[in-house]
């Protein structure tokens, strides 16, 4: 059971390896079907982020505008970033941390904008840099302090929570790691979820970059304790095995009963002991780095 466990994690379809990408798929996800006249959600204008008090940001053009000038300047990567102060602190931090990482997400903005592509929205460029981040250095955070693990999973289950209220099927959808066009739009007004899920896995990196823990590989033992509170908690045994396994049910269970398994499921794996909890979340971690 523990290599077929095993094996199917390495696959990457688990729920909370899925969970890790549902956020970095809808920030792409409706600018593409904007750029085919599709319904979304246009963004607010909303007041300019505040900028750091180091030194000038690499994504600055060579001849700066005075922030008070009256007319504004061409579209730069720093002045499609303010419009969405919701992702500053992510944004920062990457600069901060991660310069070469920032400067890549601003060559992709430049690199766009130099083809003569449409303007992305913040949400892209939030969805760019994660998935730039994850490919240099995704691996790092498997090694981070557990405080700073736990809140990527923590953030996860306050997200699924969100989707909850708002629509069981976009539940289950994102559940699973889709991003279709009604997930979307429940998205596109939840950029604080965004920017927090997104600044949770920047700092788990940044702690394993320091921190550098190795953890062993979860064993047959965890998978089993995971699976016995899973049905202390109410789980059968068809929704233990479409969470733990990937096996479909027959019949097919509910979008509102799958949708409170997987909060329960995220729940109980919080409230396993911190061993095996960590080395599960370890090697999700791993996973997200590689897929």
């Amino acid at each position: 059971m523990f290599l077929e466990r095993l094996l199917f994690l390495i696959t990457g379809a688990i729920v909370f390896v899925c969970l890790g990408f549902a956020l970095v798929m809808i920030a792409s996800g409706p600018e593409k079907g904007s750029q085919n006249k599709a319904a979304v959600q246009p963004q607010a204008n909303v007041a300019k982020a505040q900028k750091p008090a180091a030194a000038p940001s690499p994504a600055s053009p060579p001849s700066p505008v005075a922030p008070g000038a009256a007319k504004a300047p061409e579209p730069t990567f720093d002045r499609v970033i303010s419009t969405a102060p919701e992702y500053a602190r992510f944004f920062n931090r990457l600069h901060e941390a991660f310069p070469a990482d920032y400067a890549a997400t601003v060559q992709s903005w430049k690199t766009r904008a130099a083809a003569g592509g449409p303007e992305e929205s913040p949400d892209f460029y939030v969805s760019e840099a994660v998935r730039l981040l994850r490919q240099s250095r995704g691996s790092l955070a498997a090694k981070a302090e557990a405080a700073e693990l736990e809140k990527i999973f923590a953030i996860q289950l306050e997200i699924l929570r969100a989707v909850a209220k708002d629509d069981p099927r976009i539940c289950v959808t994102f559940l699973y790691g889709g991003a279709d066009r009604d997930f979307a739009r429940f998205a596109s007004g939840r950029r604080p979820l965004v920017g927090k899920m997104a600044l949770a896995g920047l700092e788990a990196i940044a702690s394993g970059q320091v921190r550098r823990i190795d953890r062993a590989a979860p064993s047959d033992a965890d998978f089993q304790a995971l699976e016995t509170a899973l049905a202390a908690k109410g789980l059968n045994k068809a929704e233990i095995d479409a969470l733990l396994d990937g096996k479909t049910p027959d019949p097919p269970i509910a979008d509102a009963r799958m949708c409170a398994a997987g909060q329960i499921y995220l729940e109980t794996l919080h409230d396993l002991p911190e061993p095996a909890r960590m080395r599960i979340y370890g090697l999700v971690a791993e996973l997200m780095a590689k897929s």
